[in-house]
């Protein structure tokens, strides 16, 4: 059985670490939660239990693990009130497996060094090995780490399948329109990787790299390896951000970012301000309120975009007016774009709208800005109107786009009405809210990423710490970076333009080492 290690911190400060024998523990129980020791105990007895049964069902016997593991909670929680808190400090799987296990020693020298074995990683691998380039990917955590650990479990994409566009290997599912599930987006890399076998070693963190006289110098715990170029396939999302504010509310209130969020039954009881409405906050405010959960936004500057328009996905027509191939250099806001939020929608349930005026109709509770907060007591900005109206202006304007395109190339699509909003808000978003009168108990940070290149040890960062360069190549010779927002196109950090990224720094680096670039494989653009 697949085994979660969980560690508890205790209301006098032990910490306890446990091991559940199954997974059930992880609908039950979150990394950062705090719960009262009756609700704790409850929770993870029930978690147990169904573990056990469903092991009953399948073997005929019962788990003593589990069963011991409840008794040794229960004993644990005697010593503490009903209401005093413990908090869930960590949970991972115990026995993560690796596909591509790293040797115990790594030296010597490669041509190309590719830091972050994601789909940028593997996309760069892909078209170094067409063109039989010696190299090495490095990733700290494991194969599509970041898609098992820091999604939620009903998480899906936001652009339909046809735009899974790896190289060498496009969708080739029998629903193209449709929007891939979790489990699915795992499958879908980890049967690219296996399609052709990239030498990627899991579980290698990188320490630093450098420059000596004639190479890099590239250090993992493992052993120090040099190289000729370096690719930095890490994207942009580093550190979770969660606001210093978050540092004076409540230690009674639980604290997650979204990376964190995994599902609304392992959250303790109560309601959830979710802050953001960004892609993350604005779909897992929609995946609590789909439970039942009382839920609260605040709710930022992000745009909206339909899901569809005239008979077509809104991603359908934009694909083909061509914003998608619509390079920074000539976007209207220029480099700034990189900065700016996604725009909210969902494929959930096939693909729809979100429309947060109709969740605030349904019960939810819309709020502007959060901007203060000490305690159980949080301020916010009166811009909710401002912020909802400017949401779903950006969408009009997008099917404005549309429509001049169907008229420009005489396109016979049918008519649609437009967006009439199905909720105004009777305030202004700025009244104060007590957390604990509101019966709010956790707060989900959906406030973005902090990047980290700290152990990059080179000079090719900005003013604002984000790495110089011209479509992935830097100005330090041998260096480039992949995978990143708006790195070249839209699609630059997401499966849809990775490939075109990532053969011209292949490309670029083949003309480097002498390579035959003249007649590489084809790879699907």
């Amino acid at each position: 059985m697949p085994e979660i290690e969980f560690t508890v911190r205790w209301p006098d400060g032990r910490s306890q670490t446990c091991i559940s024998p199954s997974r059930s523990i992880e609908k039950a129980i979150v990394t950062g939660a705090r719960y009262p020791v009756a609700e704790f105990q409850r929770r993870a007895r029930a978690a147990l239990e169904a573990g056990q049964s469903r092991l009953r069902e399948r073997r005929g016997f019962n788990c003593s693990a589990a069963a011991s593991l409840i008794d040794d909670l229960d004993v644990a929680a005697g010593s503490f009130e009903d209401d005093d808190l413990v908090m869930i400090e960590r949970m991972r799987g115990v026995r993560p497996r690796r596909r591509f296990p790293a040797p115990e020693r790594l030296d010597g020298h490669r041509s190309v060094v590719v830091v972050g074995g994601g789909q940028a990683g593997l996309a760069a691998s892909f078209e170094l090995t067409q063109r039989g380039i010696d190299h090495v990917i490095l990733e700290r955590d494991r194969l599509a780490a970041s898609w098992r650990d820091q999604r939620w479990d009903e998480f899906c994409l936001v652009t339909p399948n046809w735009q899974c566009q790896l190289p060498g290997h496009p969708y080739d599912g029998d629903d193209p329109d449709g929007f891939m599930l979790k489990q699915w987006i795992i499958d879908y890399i980890e049967r690219y990787a296996d399609a052709f076998g990239p030498p990627l070693c899991e579980g290698v963190a990188v320490t630093s790299v450098e420059q000596s006289v004639d190479a890099f110098v590239v250090t993992t715990p493992r052993g120090v390896l040099t190289c000729d170029h370096v690719v930095l396939a890490v994207g942009g999302y580093h550190v979770p951000r969660i606001p210093p504010l978050g540092a004076q509310l409540s230690p009674a209130i639980t604290q997650l970012h979204s990376s964190a969020y995994r599902n609304e039954t392992s959250l303790p009881d109560g309601g959830v301000l979710v802050v953001g409405s960004g892609q993350s906050g604005a779909q897992i405010a929609e995946d609590l309120h789909l439970c039942g959960r009382e839920v609260h936004l605040a709710v930022g500057s992000a745009p909206r975009v339909s899901r569809r328009y005239r008979g077509r996905d809104c991603v359908a027509w934009l694909h083909d007016i061509g914003h998608y191939r619509m390079p920074i250099t000539e976007h209207p806001e220029g480099l700034s774009a990189r900065n700016e939020p996604n725009h909210y929608v969902t494929g959930r349930g096939g693909g729809r709208d979100i429309d947060l005026r109709a969740f605030a109709r349904d019960g939810m509770r819309l709020h502007g800005r959060l901007m203060t907060g000490k305690g159980e007591q949080l301020e916010f900005a009166a811009d909710l109107v401002k912020n909802l109206d400017a949401a779903d202006a950006t969408a009009e304007r997008i099917k404005d786009t549309i429509d001049r395109w169907i008229l420009g190339q005489d396109i016979v699509a049918p008519a649609e009405e437009r967006y009439e909003p199905v909720w105004q808000p009777p305030y202004g978003g700025g009244e104060p809210l007590d957390l604990a009168a509101a019966g709010l108990r956790t707060i989900i940070w959906a406030t973005g990423f902090t990047p980290n290149w700290g152990w990059v040890k080179l000079d090719v960062f900005d003013e604002r710490g984000y790495p110089e360069h011209e479509r992935g190549i830097t100005k330090v010779d041998g260096l480039t970076v992949l995978g990143l927002p708006w790195l070249h196109t839209w699609g630059s950090g997401r499966f849809a333009g990775i490939a075109e990224d990532a053969r011209h720094v292949c490309e670029h680096i083949a003309a480097k080492v002498g390579a035959n670039v003249a007649d590489p494989a084809p790879s699907a653009a």
